[in-house]
């Protein structure tokens, strides 16, 4: 097995350990597949920045998946109702029963919270899932076929791109209705374009490799150059970006609701719907809309924390700082 050659350190001391990390990845890039992601699962391991979000991450996948066996109360469950007063709402720690207090309906804040990550996390990923899938498929068409039909996809894309993330997601959302279907929907559609131009332009660069020469040499046809070939190699700065996109997600998820337009009761648990009931309260319950605005703020951060670390395992151009 042939060996990265580095030249010595100018003087004369021991060669920097990250360029030889990067000159290793860079060779597990040319050798192929298996090494290069061996490569980056090595480097992901030594970044204290991806343990950081893979243990946010994973906590709140956690909660959100065993929610119905870790919250306190069912979902909708009203069981400190009779505690409620027009001016007066049992703060956290007041009620031993309610360790972080009830809101304006009688629920319980913790048992909302809990039931709010479940919610948070089936609206980021499908809405996610949907942007991926639509943004791959134009992408994958314009990179491959190139020429009127790139022309004409990217000039929709840009038409796309023109208009503000959560603007377009809340315009689609008022015209597919109240429910947390057209929330998804609405924030899987304006990330299409995103994911669009990055594989179609990453394609584009891949396309020029001497690999793909080769196979064309060889009398492959444009298809299995493009699904065996192209396709796989360019596919990482859109799993990349999947990943920062699912911070963005929760947050527009929780806009949207905070704007009305996630559908369900008042009482249903979702976190940017409970800071919409929040705000009537503020003066006598303030925790009501800082701990949701609290978990939307550490859940976001532990997605681009995770994203950032692995745009930096995959680029070996980039030093961790």
């Amino acid at each position: 097995m042939s060996s990265v050659i580095l030249p010595p350190a100018p003087d004369g001391g021991p060669v920097d350990d990250t360029a030889i990390d990067d000159a290793e990845l860079l060779a597990a890039k040319t050798r192929g597949g298996g090494g290069f992601w061996r490569d980056v699962f090595r480097r992901l391991r030594r970044n204290p920045t991806a343990w950081i979000g893979a243990a946010i991450v994973f906590l709140f996948v956690v909660v959100a998946v065993f929610a119905p066996w870790l919250a306190p109360y069912p979902e909708t469950a009203l069981p400190g109702a009779q505690y409620i007063t027009p001016t007066y709402i049992p703060g956290p720690g007041e009620l031993p029963q309610f360790p972080l207090g009830l809101d304006r309906f009688g629920g319980d804040v913790l048992s909302k919270l809990i039931w709010g990550a479940r919610a948070s996390l089936v609206i980021g990923v499908v809405s996610t899932l949907f942007g991926l899938i639509g943004g791959m498929l134009l992408g994958l068409i314009a990179g491959a076929f190139g020429g009127w039909v790139d022309t004409v996809i990217m000039r929709f894309v840009d038409i796309l791109l023109s208009v503000p993330n959560l603007l377009l997601a809340v315009s689609i959302a008022a015209i597919l209705g109240q429910t947390q279907l057209s929330v998804m929907i609405a924030i899987g559609a304006s990330q299409v374009p995103i994911f669009a131009r990055l594989l179609r332009a990453s394609m584009l660069q891949q396309r020029n490799a001497d690999y793909v020469l080769s196979a064309q040499t060889l009398g492959l046809g444009r298809g299995t150059i493009t699904m065996s070939h192209v396709l796989p190699n360019s596919i990482g700065p859109v799993i990349v970006q999947g990943t920062l996109t699912l911070a963005t997600a929760v947050i527009d998820a929780a806009a949207l609701s905070f704007l009305g337009l996630g559908g369900g009761r008042p009482e249903t648990a979702e976190w940017g719907r409970m800071l919409t009931y929040a705000q009537a309260e503020l003066a006598i319950a303030p925790w009501l809309a800082f701990l949701p605005g609290l978990c939307i703020m550490i859940t976001a951060l532990g997605f681009t924390l995770l994203g950032e670390a692995l745009r930096e395992a995959m680029d070996p151009r980039t030093r961790a700082r």
